[in-house]
């Protein structure tokens, strides 16, 4: 059967992406590892097992993604719950967060905020990484909320979670550092998209309309501009089309030391800015 399901999924994601799948998939699930499958150990799974893998065999051959069929996802050193309410962690992300490690790690006290927050991995990772920080995260997702609680829960860190619409909010408590990943990809974009994530993941956290590609961040940086400690610090995942046009907008609204890294594609991904002192 695992066979079957490789030769299935060559056609959507290529033999070696196909392969890798389909052993990540036994492994995480099953516990069965590449030399036990070619052991033929698969065979010794109970009938219920191989009625469950039948299921996540079906899920994955619609295009489902296999983190939603597992229902977790690695990122760094912890792993995520992650539903159709949260979108996938991406290894850009990753980035980001350990950007936000090397600077802040300094200061002796932090009160940090993750807006857009998902399934929490930003924020969790940063609680686990910045042990000096008081951390708060915000999404619009009521459903995604109570994700980002249970890996809270599940990886050891307290993180104040609210229910906050970013487009509709004017006064907040002060924070010496705001993060986010908020949504960036234009609706044009979608024709370049796969469809495991146009037809799986939350178009709420993905997309903006063609004529507002920078919506968020306006909003986010405004917010920051009000909320943000005297030197404090933005961070934002952006889209790699508007890395200048990030950069403009932030230093219009008078942010300083602007910085735009790329990502380890070579992709404009990230930017940070200060708050004057």
């Amino acid at each position: 059967m695992p066979q079957t399901l490789i030769q299935t999924l060559t056609p959507m994601h290529g033999a070696q992406e196909a392969r890798a799948i389909v052993y990540a998939l036994l492994e995480d699930v099953f516990g069965l590892r590449k030399t036990d499958v070619l052991l033929g150990r698969f065979e010794a799974l109970s009938e219920a097992e191989k009625l469950h893998f039948a299921e996540c065999a079906r899920r994955l051959s619609t295009g489902e993604p296999l983190q939603y069929v597992v229902g977790t996802a690695p990122f760094g050193e912890l792993r995520f719950e992650v539903t159709p309410a949260t979108l996938i962690p991406r290894p850009e992300t990753l980035e980001l967060v350990e950007w936000v490690v090397a600077d802040e790690l300094v200061r002796p006290s932090l009160r940090l905020l993750d807006i857009g927050t998902g399934s929490g991995c930003i924020a969790i990772s940063l609680a686990k990484r910045l042990p000096q920080a008081k951390v708060s995260a915000w999404d619009i997702s009521a459903e995604a909320l109570a994700v980002a609680r249970r890996n809270a829960e599940r990886n050891g860190v307290a993180v104040d979670f609210k229910q906050v619409d970013v487009l509709n909010i004017t006064e907040a408590e002060t924070y010496d550092c705001i993060v986010s990943n908020p949504p960036y990809i234009c609706e044009a974009e979608k024709a370049d998209m796969t469809d495991s994530v146009l037809l799986h993941e939350p178009h709420t956290a993905l997309f903006v309309p063609n004529n507002a590609p920078l919506r968020f961040y306006r909003a986010i940086a405004e917010l920051g501009m009000r909320c943000l400690s005297p030197g404090g610090t933005l961070y934002f995942e952006i889209n790699r089309a508007y890395g200048a046009e990030a950069c403009n907008l932030l230093r219009d609204l008078g942010f300083r030391d602007v910085e735009l890294r790329k990502d380890f594609y070579g992709n404009d991904r990230m930017v940070k800015a200060g708050k004057e002192k």
